[in-house]
């Protein structure tokens, strides 16, 4: 007689539960537009971030949403913005991959050394412990941090400076937010043009931390008849958009700083 009532005291919770279940499903039931799980299948399923979302599944319910482009993967590229455009039904705005791109020339032969860094392998560790590696504060310490967060392995270190292989980056951003130094940039597949140093210090202090630095004599400025570099405070930086990379500013740089990065090894 007991265990006929501790089973059908059991079977009546078990009922109640499922009653209940049931209900709360149906009250708080989310419809969930079927055009999202078509728009994640297009993403390429990094989960990188560089989106400016969590995820491949958050970017996919943000554009369904209209709260993000359809062009917004900067991994997936024209390819994947046209078939989430056909799903969306919308035209997909043309857009060119980026790739990472290093602001520092300063190799351990072109850059002074103030001493051997004894401590955790990472840029930001060093940058919090407040221990000065080179001469040059804004120059690239060489410890990886954007070699340990790329998920393409497109970037090593070389004589002390992070280096980046174009043909193995996707353009995902996750080294821009990695270097503590703030070097890192994204630029167009295929640009040659750019200059390779961000140190705001005035010319003859450059000269003394870094054979290699812009010494902000703007003589590329004058050479340039598309208007596509300008100086930004002491250094010159690139307007990607207007440059036609014809090559003129580079030719007069006199420390031959405005450069792509090229490496055989890369």
């Amino acid at each position: 007689m007991v265990i006929l009532i501790t089973t059908l005291v059991i079977t009546l919770i078990g009922v109640i539960v499922g009653v209940g279940l049931v209900y709360t499903g149906k009250k708080f039931f989310v419809p969930v537009d079927e055009r999202e799980a078509e728009v994640r299948e297009c993403l390429p399923g990094n989960n990188c971030g560089g989106c400016g979302y969590a995820g491949c599944d958050a970017l996919a319910a943000a554009i369904v949403a209209g709260e993000a482009p359809v062009n917004g993967c900067p991994v997936g590229g024209q390819p994947v913005a046209e078939k989430i455009g056909g799903i969306m039904g919308t035209e997909a705005e043309a857009t060119k991959k980026k790739v990472a791109f290093i602001r520092c020339k300063g190799t351990c032969e072109a850059a002074g050394q103030q001493g051997s860094y004894v401590g955790v392998q990472d840029c930001r560790a060093a940058v919090l412990s407040g221990i000065h590696i080179k001469d040059c504060d804004y120059g690239c310490l060489g410890l990886g941090s954007c070699v340990k967060t790329c998920p393409q392995k497109a970037i090593y270190v070389k004589d002390g400076v992070a280096l980046v292989n174009p043909g193995k980056c996707v353009g995902c951003g996750l080294c821009v937010k990695a270097c503590p130094k703030g070097l890192i940039e994204l630029v167009p597949e295929g640009q040659k043009i750019a200059v390779q140093c961000r140190n705001q210090d005035k010319g003859p202090l450059v000269k003394k931390v870094c054979t290699a630095g812009c010494i902000g004599c703007s003589l590329c400025t004058k050479q340039c008849e598309f208007d596509a570099i300008h100086m930004d405070g002491n250094v010159a930086k690139v307007d990607y958009d207007k440059c036609t990379q014809c090559g003129k500013c580079a030719q007069k740089c006199p420390v031959q700083v405005i450069t792509w990065p090229e490496d055989k090894e890369a």
